[in-house]
């Protein structure tokens, strides 16, 4: 009909909606439109309305501010984005994989009746240091990382004491980082150095997604592959040094 506007080919949201929608209040929707993190939005008289691309953006910064980067930091990178939804879909490939389980809260006393000790105020502080639990309330605890304690405490059940545990977790965690630093920086050094020093092209976004979607889980094979060589490497020399036997010539635990 004449006169009518047409319909926007895709979902568009006011503002209280779009705010809604990626579970932010309205001011702040403003503010960080305000910096420059969102596009402005399609004007039909004095009401603004806002796309999937908006909503990519916003979930974005949500998402960056939450793992702990700063308003600053998340300023810096937002502005190399060409596309919202394209840099959301690279960088829920980053996360997804790697991201634990959904963090669990419990009470001390469920945390000792697990691990099949008796209960003691100076083990969990331990467990507060190096980052494995987080007091919330009360004698409540929240596990950031459920399957890391998981592990760790199948690794009490077969008798480890816990002190050489907390003297092996920062080793641990150390020789962690290094090895995901190797990974990142060959990827930085290589495929990503190709794009960015191509400017960051729009249309190299899906290429670089895909990238990343099959070097994640190649790296954790990779890892797991080197890991059991060395360790049976590891198990040979200790076998030599405490029994004075090759590992072929122990007895059969099967």
């Amino acid at each position: 009909m004449e006169g009518q506007q047409a319909a926007p080919a895709t979902e568009e949201y006011t503002v209280d909606q779009l705010a809604a929608k990626v579970g932010m209040t309205v001011r702040n929707v403003r503010a960080y439109a305000g910096r420059g993190l969102i596009p402005p939005p399609r004007l039909v008289g004095r009401t603004g309305y806002y796309g999937a691309d908006h909503v990519a953006r916003l979930t974005l910064v949500r998402e960056l501010l939450d793992k702990g980067y700063t308003l600053a930091a998340v300023e810096r990178m937002m502005s190399e984005l060409p596309d919202g939804a394209l840099a959301l879909g690279v960088f829920e490939t980053l996360v997804s994989p790697w991201t634990p389980a959904e963090p669990e809260v419990i009470t001390e006393q469920q945390l000792a009746e697990r691990a099949g000790i008796p209960h003691d105020a100076a083990t969990i502080d331990k467990l507060i240091a190096l980052g494995i639990a987080e007091r919330v309330e009360d004698d409540r605890l929240r596990i950031p990382n459920p399957d890391l304690l998981r592990t760790g405490l199948e690794v009490i059940k077969l008798g480890v004491p816990l002190d050489a545990i907390f003297e092996m977790l920062p080793k641990l965690f150390e020789q962690a980082d290094q090895v995901a630093k190797i990974y990142v920086e060959l990827f930085r050094g290589t495929v990503w150095r190709q794009f960015a020093d191509a400017g960051l092209p729009a249309e190299g976004w899906p290429e670089i997604q895909r990238t990343l979607e099959n070097i994640i889980p190649l790296a954790g094979q990779a890892l797991v592959a080197a890991f059991r060589e060395s360790m049976g490497r590891e198990i040979e020399i200790a076998a030599y040094e405490e029994l004075g036997l090759p590992p072929n010539d122990l007895p059969s635990t099967g």
